[in-house]
């Protein structure tokens, strides 16, 4: 049987990088391993429960959305019974989807906003992570949720300027003001930490913009960028330790 998955890539690094670095914030229980796998296949069960409101082939999308959802509530079973009030988090991302699912009915599902509320919600996977491991949601916990949601809602724009919008001028100039934007305020609070994460991403919204590069290599360099991202906050949630 073949896979039903996902065919936006970009979401892989919204499901795994804030949830990791919440972890990295709160501290590692052995919990996150069953609360991660169970995120995964939570992701995996909201793109068919999503396709359901286009009102088509819906008996498919019921059948792989109950594939998915069954091992994601059983895996997060683990972080719920270790900390109920956990489950604030799941209810806090419900507006979120609620959105999402709006935008999939009226098949705009590549819009702004609906693609803001995906980020909103993957986001608060990390305050998730961070909190099953302290417990709370601290200053430094809030900051790496500010600095996720920030990071991907400049990646939407960035990827927008390489594709769907690549000759809408207006949308080249939001990319270079959001990136560059982004930078200022960090420095401005004196976090330059967070300051060298934003950096790459202005690099690349810069130079790339106007190339034409194919879906893969855009792609791939996301990946990269995200990378860099990544390793650079675990950096700053250290030393704020």
């Amino acid at each position: 049987m073949k896979l039903f998955l996902p065919k936006q890539h970009g979401a892989w690094a919204m499901t795994i990088i804030p949830f990791w670095l919440g972890v990295v914030d709160g501290g590692f229980l052995w919990e996150h391993i069953p609360f991660f796998i169970g995120w995964i296949f939570l992701y995996l069960a909201t793109y068919p429960m999503l396709l359901l409101f286009k009102k088509k082939k819906i008996e498919f999308y019921k059948k792989w959305t109950m594939i998915y959802m069954i091992p994601a509530l059983l895996f997060l079973l683990f972080p719920l019974l270790k900390m109920p009030s956990i489950i604030t988090f799941g209810f806090l991302m419900v507006p979120f989807f609620i959105i999402n699912a709006y935008y999939t009915s009226i098949n705009k599902d590549r819009a702004l906003m609906n693609d803001f509320s995906a980020i909103f919600a993957f986001s608060i996977a990390g305050l998730a992570s961070s909190y099953l491991g302290k417990g709370l949601i601290s200053y430094e916990t809030i900051l790496i949720f500010i600095a996720s949601v920030l990071f991907f809602i400049g990646c939407t724009f960035y990827v927008k300027t390489m594709i769907r919008e690549k000759k809408n001028i207006q949308y080249k100039w939001i990319s270079w003001g959001y990136h560059s934007l982004l930078l200022i305020i960090s420095l401005t609070f004196g976090y330059w930490i967070v300051a060298i994460a934003f950096l790459p991403s202005l690099i690349r919204a810069v130079i790339f913009y106007g190339k034409t590069l194919s879906p893969m290599k855009i792609g791939i360099y996301e990946i990269i960028n995200s990378t860099l991202f990544f390793v650079v906050i675990i950096i700053q949630i250290v030393l704020l330790k």
